[in-house]
């Protein structure tokens, strides 16, 4: 199994900053991407159909054989991964824990920010997980949908951009946190406009960065890292093809996607 793929699925593409960060710490797993375009975005479905539809990612990259699944979606994460251990023999990996883990390596770290689409704030699954780890930090979760558009229109540093941020994030800096989670997979893409943007002594956390760490750890610890020489290969598989998520999947990997495959669930 060692030289198996590895699977990760997100809603829709932006789970491939997951997959960029991956390719970094691990340059020779093969990876098998599917991204549910077709139904993108899980966060405005109920529970129930968010496992429905996790439950057939999983099965779909099962199918081609993969030695342990990353939930690069932190919708899914929050309200499938629970039954998606429960159901299934590989490792499944969220991206919510890692990034909890990360934000608690820093001792000092009591005042968290948390930014993150509707689904992923209404399921107090990052509150939740922060608060049971350590007592009395003060926790200020903000629902920012308009910044995934924004990444999707490449209008990383546009003055609308600049001013979503200013609505979201001004307060929770007058609040003074010192920790900044950046709980979408979208979100890294905002990185360098975030490290302006933000005062000196603010720490900012991605979830895809972490969950890359998080992946190699935890394949180390079971002994199903690659033992191949070669670079990895990346398939892409959508359920729903357009220019749109070609061009995106080129600037989330900041490099050709090569061939992108559509698939039916």
């Amino acid at each position: 199994m060692r030289n198996a793929p590895l699977g990760i699925f997100d809603s829709g593409v932006g789970g491939l900053t997951v997959v960029r960060a991956v390719q970094q710490l691990l340059p020779s797993e093969d990876i098998v991407y599917l991204g549910d375009t077709a139904r993108v975005p899980y966060g405005s479905k109920s529970p129930e159909t968010i496992r429905q539809f996790s439950h057939e990612d999983v099965r779909f990259l099962l199918d081609r054989g993969v030695k342990t699944v990353v939930v690069a979606c932190n919708t899914a994460t929050a309200h499938a991964l629970p039954s998606l251990q429960e159901r299934y023999q590989v490792p499944i990996i969220g991206v919510i824990e890692p990034g909890v883990e990360a934000v608690l390596a820093d001792p000092g770290a009591q005042r968290i920010g948390i930014i993150a689409t509707r689904g992923t704030v209404r399921s107090h699954a990052y509150q939740h997980a922060l608060a049971l780890r350590r007592t009395g930090l003060i926790l200020h979760a903000t629902p920012a949908p308009l910044l995934v558009p924004l990444v999707e229109e490449d209008w990383l540093d546009h003055p609308s951009t600049l001013a979503a941020l200013h609505t979201y994030l001004d307060p929770m800096l007058d609040r003074g946190i010192d920790t900044l989670l950046l709980a979408c997979t979208h979100y890294p893409l905002l990185i360098p406009v975030l490290r302006h943007f933000l005062p000196e002594g603010v720490r900012l956390v991605d979830s895809a960065t972490t969950c890359a760490e998080h992946v190699k750890n935890d394949l180390t610890k079971l002994d199903l890292l690659s033992e191949k020489a070669d670079p990895g290969k990346l398939e892409i598989h959508l359920t729903d093809l357009s220019d749109q998520f070609e061009d995106l999947s080129r600037r989330f990997l900041a490099r050709s996607p090569g061939r992108i495959m559509r698939v039916s669930l």
